[in-house]
This record gives structure tokens, C-alpha cells and sequence, in this order.
């Protein structure tokens, strides 16, 4: 759970948990940037002031050791503790203390301009739930950005972002944005770390909010030291949770693709061997493999169908009106006739061989004609088995707990 304390000078506004008192937050998530940070508040109070805005500035802080805070009560921003340690944590804190309408985020670094704000604000106007900053099109000074995330992880993680879940959007990881902010907080948000970043827009865009993205120039940051994301980690964490909100991209379309791979290939060598080259020959042996791959895909695509139902009932996945039909359709009975029906043409292929080494009075077979069949035959009643089996453990998680 992430936990939040507010300074005494918070805890005196009664308005500092209802939101639309002012227009504009300006929200900063903050771990030690006392040589950015006085930079990034006067630009921010820069902004409010030539736009005439009534806004204000709230520093998330995340637990520095320098005179971050101090400094940024100095300059007249208003100062929020969270316990939890992490960037989405920090920022999760902020939001539920801002008192604006709108809130706009950005990292307290001096990689954005604060002073630029009014493209994200006029979005926001025209009806924007959330206003994404786009760097790629804003443009990145030399050195803003590491090249391993330019020209690989930012857009190789977009690109999935946009593939999972078709959101508008060029820049996934963007640290400038703005957005309604009940309509974020009605998202229930909650991760704790750089991911933090991802939930906000897959949750949005799984919500139906309205998504727009605006040019956003990111310079090179001001810090002596090195940057709090770590890319492999941080990585990692964005794509883990891009994999855990789309079962179709984690278990259906992978299933699907090596339950097609491995019946092609065993329909290509149930006959015999073939020759793909001069003494080269794919026999029984690759068909071991075709069998394996068969098996793990109806693997995969049971535990598509019970994470889709398991995020779906726990409000992790809005409900799918296509996934939805298709998934009453496979009720613990269809599934228990699917199964067994498998099991049956399975134990069919079973008794074929046994007929076949029966005709020849129980002796020396051909080892690989026999194992042809053996290995389609298991394929089958493992396949059925693993359909029963989850076609029970589907009805055992959809059990109500009534008191």
C-alpha cells in the first residue's frame, strides 16, 4: 500500500484533498534534486504567472536526503511525504494531494521545460483526459537521452504498447504529461515503481479515456550524479506489465501460433520421413518436437482463458464483449466434452497400434511407423486432460464466497 504524509501546512487546508479549488497542478516527483530542483519551480511558477493561471506547484518527495524539501518550501511549493519508496509512488502521493482541476507531472531534473506547459493545458481544455508529451517528436538534445533507450527500449516498449492496446501514442514512457485529475484517480492506480509510467496509460486507454499527445522537448538533465532508472530493470518491469494486461498477446496468439506450427509440421510427417536436403531428413524425432509444441500452445492458450476471466472478475481488465461471448460459450461442460473427446480419439490412436503389433503377433515392429502414431495419440489425451483440468479449475475460481 503506498503511504503518504503531508506537511502541517497542508493538513491546515481543508481543500487539499477535493480537487477543482484551482486549475492547475503542477505535480514533481522529487529524490534528491536540490541542484535541479529551485530551477524547475521558478519555471513552473514562470508559467503560472504569465498565463495568468491559478495554480500550483506540489513536490512529491520521496524520501531525499539533501535540502530538496526545504528548498522547495523555500520557493513556495507545497511539500508531500511518501513512505513507499518508488517514482510511481511518489507521483501517486502527489496526484491525491493536488488541488487542481488538471494536473501536469514532470521530473524534477530540468530535462523538461516547465515553461512550456500550455500545449498540455490546451488539451486538457478542449477535453483531454490525459495529454501525453511526445520527445520523439519534440525533439531530444545530444545526450538527453542514453541511445540504448532511443533507438531501442523506448521504442521497441512503445511500439508493444501500441500493438497490446492501440493507444495514440509515440512515446510510452514520456515523464511530461497532463490529465484530468479525477479521471486518473477513478483508474485506482497501483504500482510503485517506473512502471508506474505504463499503468497510467494502459489503464486509460483500457478505460476509454480520451488520449492525445503534444511535441515535447527534452533536454539534457541537470544532475551531478547518475539517473534513478536503471534500463534493464526499469525495462523489464514496463514490459512485464504490459505482458501481464494483454493475455491475448501473452497466452492466446503465442498458443495459437505453436499449436499451428506443430499440427502443420506432424501433418507433413505423419506419412514418413522427409527430405529437406541432400541427407538431411526430418523423421519421428521432429515430431517429437511438433507433439511438445502442440501441447505447450493448448497449454498457453487454458491460461489465456483463465487470466482473462481472473482479471476481468477482479476489475484488472474491463469486461470484453467479444472475449466475453466466446468465454461463456466455454462453459465447465463444453470444455468437459472438448476434453474428453480428445481423450477418446487419443485412446483411439492408443488401440491402433496395439492392433498393429497384435497383427504382427507381438514382435519386432517398425520403431518409427508405431511411434508415429504413439506420439499423435498421446498428443491428444494430454491436450484433453489439460482442457478438463482447466475447464475445473475456470469454475473453481468463478465460486462465490458468500458469508
Amino acid at each position: 500500500m503506498i503511504q503518504t504524509t503531508l506537511d502541517s501546512e497542508t493538513q491546515a487546508h481543508p481543500s487539499a484533498h477535493p480537487s477543482d479549488a484551482l486549475e492547475l497542478s503542477i505535480v514533481m516527483p522529487c529524490l534528491n534534486e536540490a541542484l535541479t530542483l529551485p530551477t524547475c519551480i521558478r519555471k513552473a511558477q514562470r508559467f503560472l504567472t504569465d498565463h495568468k493561471l491559478c495554480g500550483e506547484i506540489v513536490v512529491a518527495d520521496n524520501g531525499s536526503v539533501d535540502r530538496s524539501p526545504e528548498i522547495a518550501r523555500e520557493l513556495g511549493a507545497r511539500v508531500v511525504h511518501a513512505r513507499t519508496r518508488g517514482y510511481g509512488a511518489a507521483l501517486a502521493v502527489g496526484i491525491a494531494a493536488a488541488r487542481g482541476r488538471y494536473v501536469i507531472m514532470g521530473d524534477a531534473d530540468d530535462s523538461y521545460d516547465f515553461q512550456a506547459l500550455m500545449p498540455f493545458l490546451r488539451e486538457l481544455r478542449a477535453g483531454a483526459d490525459l495529454v501525453m508529451g511526445d520527445r520523439f517528436k519534440g525533439g531530444i538534445e545530444p545526450g538527453a537521452m542514453p541511445l540504448l533507450h532511443r533507438y531501442l527500449g523506448n521504442p521497441i516498449l512503445s511500439f508493444l504498447g501500441r500493438l497490446f492496446f492501440h493507444l495514440p501514442c509515440g512515446d510510452f514512457h514520456c515523464g511530461l504529461r497532463g490529465f484530468s485529475r479525477r479521471a486518473i484517480l477513478d483508474l485506482g492506480l497501483t504500482t510503485t515503481g517506473m512502471e508506474f509510467a505504463s499503468e497510467m496509460l494502459v489503464r486509460a486507454g483500457l478505460a476509454r479515456l480520451k488520449i492525445k499527445d503534444v511535441p515535447t522537448r527534452l533536454a539534457k538533465d541537470g544532475r551531478a550524479r547518475r539517473s534513478h532508472l536503471r534500463t534493464w530493470r526499469d525495462g523489464w518491469r514496463h514490459l512485464r506489465f504490459l505482458l501481464l494486461f494483454s493475455p491475448r498477446w501473452l497466452f492466446f496468439y503465442p498458443g495459437l501460433a505453436m499449436i499451428a506450427l506443430g499440427v502443420a509440421t506432424a501433418l507433413i510427417l505423419l506419412p514418413g520421413p522427409v527430405e529437406i536436403a541432400p541427407g538431411v531428413n526430418l523423421d519421428v524425432h521432429t515430431l517429437l518436437f511438433a507433439c511438445v509444441s502442440v501441447l505447450v500452445g493448448v497449454q498457453s492458450i487454458t491460461f489465456g482463458m483463465l487470466a482473462r476471466r481472473y482479471a476481468a472478475a477482479r476489475g484488472f481488465l474491463p469486461a470484453s464483449e467479444y472475449y466475453g461471448r466466446f468465454l461463456e460459450k466455454l462453459t465447465l461442460e463444453r470444455l468437459l466434452q472438448i476434453g474428453l473427446l480428445l481423450v477418446i480419439c487419443g485412446i483411439g490412436g492408443l488401440l491402433w497400434a496395439f492392433s498393429i503389433w497384435r497383427g504382427r503377433d507381438f514382435g519386432p515392429l517398425n520403431y518409427t511407423d508405431v511411434m508415429r502414431i504413439m506420439l499423435v495419440a498421446v498428443t491428444f489425451i494430454a491436450s484433453g486432460v489439460q482442457i478438463c483440468l482447466a475447464g475445473f479449475l475456470a469454475s473453481v475460481m468463478e465460486i462465490e464466497n458468500k458469508p
